[in-house]
């Protein structure tokens, strides 16, 4: 990847806006996000309908605005009761005076009872309260749901990273597990009296990574480390841990870089998945529409492949691979049988023009992308998305992780039909290092910049494609 370095100074990080401490993949800040403005809608239509018995047309553009308006929501579950209570209430002070001065303006206000409005706007703010002491008290079972808590270093026992270990420990809705820090400096040198656990130096980051199931790393370490950061990054490319930055520090080439906090203390994203929150939810329903949507429409042509596959060569119709999938976790792929034999070792040989393993059929399917018809069903599985970057088998990703920089970085989002990289013409085989760079580029490009638009582009792109290209045998 091309170096892209850039300077942020802890005071312009402490300048972005405040997010919640518990980070954007939590349940807990979805149901957050969303609870403020249901309660808002939800309040309006309770008095309409027991006022006038309905919910006339007026009252639902009044709630699509009011919507709009305050989602999302902002972060308040660790305020204290009196700081929420001034928070709500200031905000829908806002709110409902540029409502009120609209409505007046407009003279659209006319179309709503007094009566409705005014007990609305009492009863609103009193609502999201409600809501949001709820919500507190919901949160410990919420998040039981989201599973084990995500493991996390601290590298540097700094003072702003023992700050951070701090926050995190004391949070009460915190998903993160402090397994403790790393430092290369002698313990002489260090703020020994905390209850964090120093494990080793920076030079065996990668390893403790690998061994200890680390999910989360926070580099906390000054701009004049430089060197050792890069050194760091480079050796944490050969794993999926999300990596972020604790000022003070520089930034490198990043992917889904923005600024968040962590319990409070800001921090950067370096390498994330940009499918998180609503962007995560608006992939996978995506997902499962289009694959259900393309299984029924193609079911007659998966009939007629699966029974000439039988006709035409012994073996199964079906050819399940071990790929990686999401964070590298191992994944069975689906794909019709297109060769004489099923390789899944610890060396396979990629297939080539006039390869004699092919069949006559398996030609024809693999030209025209038929034999990935199956992979809708690990769409559907929620192993793979239609869209992503090429799973490549387990022995190809044990090969080249070692030899282009920042493979694995790919597998920070599932696997994918198409991507980025096919329809830019690295389809097919790929048999030099400067094709697998070059497909690489393309797949970390589309994890920075990843959209709903760019995944329809890409689809769209592919149908056209597919008919043409030659390269896929």
């Amino acid at each position: 990847m091309p170096e892209n370095h850039s300077t942020l100074s802890a005071e312009a990080l402490t300048k972005q806006p405040a997010q919640t401490s518990l980070g954007k993949d939590s349940l807990l800040r979805t149901i957050e996000s969303l609870i403020g403005p249901a309660a808002f809608v939800f309040s309006l239509w309770a008095l309409t309908y027991y006022v006038e018995g309905e919910v006339p047309p007026p009252y639902l553009i009044l709630s699509v605005l009011v919507f709009a308006l305050t989602f999302p929501s902002h972060a308040r579950l660790q305020s204290s009761t009196s700081s929420l209570v001034v928070d709500i209430t200031v905000n829908w002070i806002w709110i409902a005076s540029l409502l009120l001065v609209t409505g007046f303006t407009t003279g659209y206000i006319r179309e709503f009872s007094d009566q409705v409005l005014i007990a609305w706007l009492c009863v609103a703010p009193l609502a999201e309260l409600g809501t949001c002491i709820g919500l507190r008290r919901a949160a410990p079972a919420i998040l039981k749901l989201q599973g084990p808590k995500r493991r996390a270093i601290v590298v540097g026992m700094n003072e702003q990273g023992l700050a951070l270990a701090t926050k995190i420990t004391e949070s009460p809705y915190s998903r993160i597990e402090l397994v403790g820090f790393v430092d290369s400096r002698s313990p002489q040198r260090l703020d020994t009296a905390n209850p964090y656990k120093l494990l080793d130096k920076l030079d065996k980051l990668a390893y403790l990574v690998k061994t200890k199931g680390i999910q989360i790393i926070y580099l906390s370490l000054p701009m004049a480390s430089q060197p050792r950061i890069l050194q760091a990054l480079d050796e944490l490319k050969d794993t999926t841990a999300s990596i972020y930055f604790v000022p003070d520090m520089f930034v490198t080439d990043l992917i889904q870089g923005k600024p968040g906090s962590v319990c409070g203390m800001p921090v950067i994203s370096v390498c994330e998945s940009p499918f998180k929150a609503a962007n995560g939810v608006i992939k996978r329903l995506s997902d499962v529409f289009f694959s259900l949507l393309i299984l029924i429409m193609i079911s007659p042509v998966l009939l007629a492949i699966a029974v000439a596959i039988k006709r035409g060569s012994p073996g199964p119709i079906i050819f399940k691979q071990r790929r990686y999938g999401l964070d590298g976790e191992e994944i069975l792929v689906y794909k019709f049988r297109s060769m004489s034999v099923t390789e899944d070792g610890g060396a396979i040989r990629q297939a080539q023009r006039n390869d004699p393993r092919i069949t006559s059929l398996g030609a024809f399917l693999r030209r025209t992308s038929l034999d990935e018809l199956p992979q809708f069903v690990n769409v559907l599985q929620g192993r793979m998305s239609i869209v992503g970057p090429r799973p490549h088998a387990v022995a190809h990703n044990e090969l080249y992780r070692k030899l282009i920089k920042g493979y694995m970085v790919r597998h920070k989002v599932k696997p994918g039909i198409t991507g980025w990289a096919q329809v830019n013409g690295f389809r097919g085989e790929t048999d030099t290092l400067d094709k697998m760079q070059g497909r690489i580029d393309y797949d970390l490009d589309y994890l920075r910049h990843w959209s709903l638009r760019m995944d329809i582009h890409i689809i769209l792109k592919t149908i056209r494609l597919v008919a043409n290209d030659q390269k896929a045998y």
